[in-house]
């Protein structure tokens, strides 16, 4: 599934997508997670210099191989100046302090907000196509052609993500898209939580989900995470890793999704 989008992108079948009517920049820097992977993905060979060093570490890339072919940048301005690019990309939530110096010293910055739905998604891999001068039209119609493709399951389980700070992902999140996705209900649903907000553990707890969604701990320790040590916890449901998968809004969501499904008890 993975190698069909790369492969429609152009990235890893030798398939250049046409450049889109106009000049194409022809040295683009990522500085944004996500816009690194929008960019590996639709990026003409040659054409992006640099990455975000976040985008390869493993533990937060779905493309941190292709990340570590590419010199990585720390979202400094000034060394994203010194690389004399043409064109900037950056997330909605990039430093404002950073981006107003590029856009000051003259470079073009163009900036992503997060993706929440499926269709954030598209749009956003159809603008990055627009920026980058390629056309993402292949690449849009394979993510639908394999959302279509998942199979749609007999029952609706009910599942609950929980993180530090007894935080719980909502249906109006991406992550709530991948589970509704997935063929679960919300428990964040049915506690009235849009986006995500705190789920009390004695909440979660009396919802008796029927799965628990936990993202994987990083080294080191955190009281922001010490609920999810709670022995109560443990016995309420199975629980399941979210992953790398989870992180950005790229189609490697649905390889989130197909796992969900086959964890569903």
């Amino acid at each position: 599934m993975v190698r069909r989008w790369l492969c429609a992108a152009g990235l890893a079948c030798g398939l250049g997508l046409s450049a889109a009517a106009g000049n194409a920049p022809a040295r683009v820097v990522s500085m944004n997670l996500c816009t690194d992977q929008l960019a590996l993905m639709l990026a003409a060979p040659g054409q992006l210099i640099s990455v975000s060093a976040l985008s390869q570490d493993p533990r937060a890339s779905v493309m941190a191989s292709e990340a570590r072919t590419l010199p990585a940048n720390h979202g400094l301005a000034e060394e994203i100046f010194l690389l004399q690019p043409d064109l900037v990309l950056a997330g909605r939530f990039s430093s404002p302090a950073t981006l107003d110096m590029l856009r000051r010293l003259g470079l073009r910055v163009e900036t992503f907000d997060p993706e929440s739905t499926m269709d954030d998604i598209r749009t956003n891999l159809r603008r990055m196509g627009q920026v980058l001068g390629r056309d993402a039209t292949r690449t849009i119609a394979q993510f639908d052609a394999d959302l279509a493709a998942l199979p749609r399951p007999a029952t609706r389980p009910r599942a609950a993500s929980y993180g530090a700070n007894s935080y719980a992902d909502g249906p109006d999140s991406l992550a709530g898209q991948i589970i509704a996705a997935a063929g679960y209900d919300n428990i964040a649903t049915e506690q009235g939580l849009s986006f995500g907000g705190t789920l009390p553990l004695e909440v979660l707890m009396l919802s008796a989900p029927d799965l628990i969604l936990r993202g994987a701990p990083y080294p080191g320790a955190s009281r922001a995470e010490a609920v999810l040590d709670h022995p109560g916890l443990h016995h309420l449901a199975p629980q399941f890793r979210t992953d790398r998968d989870w992180v950005c809004g790229t189609p490697h969501i649905l390889r989130a999704v197909a796992k969900l499904q086959q964890a569903a008890p």
